[in-house]
């Protein structure tokens, strides 16, 4: 089984509401593990990540030292960067033996072809976002980056969460989904089975026809309100609630 999660944002919110999403984040992690071949983690995981050479954000040792027996357990885990989970350096290749996607990936798992994206910088014509966002990953950026105290660093990494979430707020008025426009030309032009994205924070499943293809487009949603994750069987996948998979 393959599984799909991303937009949990732990570290948004009161210290008892990303506690609260951590342990169902966990309870789904330690369900899954005994069937599980493959966990894609879709971006935004953290709501907030920056890492230096020998200091990480100790509030999410939790869900590290989960995603370290997943790993122990032979479970194949890829991370994608979200817009919000961008300071990684190269403690999820080096101790998790996780490998961090800068940009879309595409798998083949079983027969299908499946597109995988956390889905920011995909709004038509938003080229100030595409900019900032090359400029923020850049090396020179985040080597100066480093150079800031971690408490401050990380404080200002939770500063600037911020800000992106009110930016992509006022960019998506509800009036066009650019996302799923993405999905269908992935689906219709080049022939992928499956598209998965997350960042709308709107749970989405949507099924598309182009002539002797057909092809679906999943939005993985948001933890912060509906928690749901996708699940491959090896034929199809689907969109779930995250609660329906404990004790599975």
């Amino acid at each position: 089984m393959v599984y799909f999660l991303s937009d949990v944002h732990l570290g948004y919110g009161t210290l008892e509401q990303t506690r609260q999403r951590e342990s169902l984040l966990i309870a789904v992690l330690e369900a899954i593990t005994p069937q599980a071949t493959q966990l894609f983690l879709v971006g935004d995981i953290f709501d907030y990540w920056f890492e230096y050479r020998t200091v990480l954000p100790r509030q999410f040792y939790r869900t590290l030292a989960m995603l370290d027996r997943m790993r122990s357990h032979g479970i194949a885990i890829d991370y994608i960067v979200g817009n919000h989970d961008f300071g990684h350096r190269d403690f999820f290749e080096r101790e998790l033996g996780i490998p961090v996607h800068w940009h879309d990936i595409e798998r083949t798992l079983g027969e299908k072809r499946f597109y995988i994206a956390h889905g920011d910088g995909k709004v038509a014509g938003d080229w100030g976002y595409l900019v900032l966002r090359k400029l923020l990953r850049s090396r020179l950026a985040n080597k100066l980056y480093r150079w800031i105290h971690p408490d401050i660093g990380i404080a200002l990494a939770a500063l600037s969460s911020r800000k992106s979430r009110n930016y992509t707020s006022e960019r998506d008025d509800g009036t066009s989904d650019s996302l799923a426009d993405f999905a269908r030309h992935a689906i219709c032009e080049r022939g992928f089975d499956y598209v998965i994205m997350g960042h709308r924070h709107r749970p989405t499943v949507r099924e598309y026809s182009c002539m002797q293809h057909r092809g679906t487009y999943i939005n993985l949603g948001d933890w912060l309100s509906s928690p749901r994750v996708a699940v491959f069987d090896g034929v199809e996948c689907s969109l779930v609630e995250a609660a329906s998979l404990l004790g599975s």
